[in-house]
């Protein structure tokens, strides 16, 4: 037993210190260098670059507050309309907006071209029009499409929470259906409203890819961070850029800290117990609910319908028909980048949970200060713009006393550390829900750190670690922010090459791409929550199958 015991310890520590080490190398020393690199190294400083650059500033912050609202707005009228719809819609509907949260970031600025650019097929082959698409119109109502059906899955996870005595003891009362929804439902989403509201906020503000794609000559800090290193190679001035875009970025997030706490949001609506709220289907908020909801979903399916059609059509004078072409011509772009990027997305899911776990156990389990710290630090990738993560990386390991640019290991290692942030959120949900007297049992039958691992935290987080882990299969299936800097030739990953093509106005190929990503995320969407199903939700019976023995 005392061999058991001291092989625990050394495990505990070696984990501890591995886990603390990694954190603070990958993900705040990356950071810590390019505030150093903006703010230090010789070159043009910061006061200088933000006096002579307050219009891209300027355009950044009106593009998303604008897209802020917008998306709050419409998030609020499909949470409303899903709510008086039956449970057998609401799972349709929360499919399909559970599909936009698998398809690359920028997919909506490729349906947009090929809808509505100068050879769309709305505008030129239905309308028989030649407009011009790029500016800030249409990076605003992409993003705010892109943005809204995140936010409208957060608030209906958090409108779950409602109970319906409430309504039936406002319609005792005569409460008409506005009156309920103003006084009652739009209450208890003001928490949900203001956190959305901040993380889209903070989208805007980091995106790259939509103003590069369809952004013209509307120029934004978040594009010109991009230019500026591969256009120029001006790492000190992306570095600027990007310092100038983390201010409002903190505040932001900042804010939402103060508000995260009112909401119980634990997976985004994913939960099918919602029922239809007993309201009479009629008055303002209902009906406009309805219309923009309506509206919203025709949107995504015009949008998901276009790139379904050109990854399987090509336009033959003037017409589209039915052809396997795009696929054929997407051979060669794509070679071994499929494996590449599911190996990658597979490494970053699972490390990247075991990680996030780890860490909450040791911060709420064993209530580690230092840990604590740990978990905050963690927090930063999910504060500050994806290429802000990328370029510290570039950056910090790109001279000794590690180098690592130019590898694999350095883009498996970024994608693996910038899921951690969500990831810790998820695990922390997963953990508290564990009764701390199964720990405590644990340690006064003689068991080590290490029988609390095997016997309690992690078959009882199993349903969480496995969601964690499908975020970061995702998540990482559907980056580009943080890699892009970092991916050498022959290292691409399947989200890099759909956006060169689109930039190169290969479209079709960019489709049957985006079509490939989804798909690969729907099959692994299933397999987890297939194996969520059949492991069941009681838990319990781990802890008591051991106390048995």
């Amino acid at each position: 037993m005392g061999k058991n015991h001291l092989g625990s310890k050394i495990t505990n520590w070696f984990v501890y210190i591995v886990i603390s080490l990694s954190i603070l190398l990958f993900i705040f020393y990356p950071y810590l260098s390019i505030f150093v690199q903006a703010l230090h190294e010789p070159g043009e400083t910061f006061n200088s670059f933000f006096m002579q650059n307050i219009k891209l500033t300027q355009n950044s912050l009106f593009v998303a507050i604008i897209t802020m609202i917008l998306s709050v707005f419409l998030a609020v009228s499909v949470t409303l309309c899903f709510a008086f719809i039956s449970k057998k819609w609401q799972r349709l509907l929360r499919v399909f907006l559970l599909i936009t949260m698998v398809s690359p970031p920028f997919v909506t600025s490729l349906a947009y071209i090929t809808l509505f650019g100068r050879r769309g097929m709305i505008t030129h082959d239905l309308l028989q029009m030649t407009i011009e698409p790029y500016g800030p119109q249409g990076i605003i109502l992409m993003q705010t499409l892109s943005f809204a059906s995140l936010n409208a899955l957060v608030l209906i996870g958090l409108l779950k929470q409602l109970e319906p005595s409430l309504i039936n003891s406002a319609r005792s009362l005569g409460a008409r259906t506005d009156a309920v929804i103003k006084d009652i439902i739009l209450p208890l989403l003001k928490p949900g409203l203001i956190v959305v509201a901040l993380i889209s906020f903070i989208r805007s503000l980091a995106d790259f890819q939509t103003p590069t794609i369809i952004g013209g000559s509307f120029k934004m800090l978040a594009s010109e961070g991009y230019f500026a290193v591969i256009s120029m190679g001006d790492i000190h001035k992306a570095a600027l850029i990007n310092l100038t875009l983390a201010i409002p970025a903190l505040i932001g997030f900042f804010l939402y800290i103060k508000y995260d706490h009112a909401m119980s949001v634990q997976h985004h609506g994913l939960s099918s117990n919602m029922k239809a709220f007993p309201l009479p289907k009629k008055g303002f908020f209902f009906v406009g609910s309805v219309i923009l909801s309506v509206i919203f979903y025709l949107a995504l399916l015009l949008q998901y319908g276009s790139i379904v059609m050109n990854a399987f059509s090509v336009k033959v004078m003037g017409n589209y028909q039915f052809s396997l072409q795009p696929i054929i011509d997407s051979q060669i772009y794509l070679n071994d980048t499929i494996t590449r990027t599911i190996l990658y997305s597979l490494i970053a899911g699972l490390v990247g949970s075991l990680i996030s776990f780890l860490i909450i156990y040791y911060s709420k389990v064993r209530n580690d200060r230092f840990m604590k710290f740990i978990e905050m630090v963690g927090t930063f990738p999910y504060i500050l713009p994806g290429t802000f993560f990328g370029l510290g990386y570039l950056y910090a390991f790109s001279k000794p006393p590690l180098i690592m640019t130019g590898t694999s290991i350095i883009v498996i290692i970024n994608v693996i550390f910038k899921q951690v942030a969500f990831a810790t959120k998820a695990a922390k949900a997963s953990v508290s829900q564990i009764e701390p007297t199964y720990f405590k049992t644990v340690h006064d039958l003689g068991g080590t750190v290490v029988n609390e691992w095997k016997d309690v935290f992690f078959p009882m987080t199993k349903q969480g670690f496995a969601i964690t882990f499908l975020n970061g299969f995702i998540s990482t299936m559907t980056t580009i922010g943080s890699i892009i800097f970092l991916v050498h030739p022959g290292q691409n990953m399947m989200t890099l090459v759909m956006f060169d093509v689109v930039q190169r106005g290969e479209y079709q190929v960019a489709a049957v791409i985006a079509c490939m990503i989804i798909l690969i995320c729907l099959v692994m969407s299933g397999i987890v929550f297939g194996f969520i199903s059949l492991s069941g939700k009681d838990w319990g019976y781990v802890f008591r199958s051991k106390k048995s023995h």
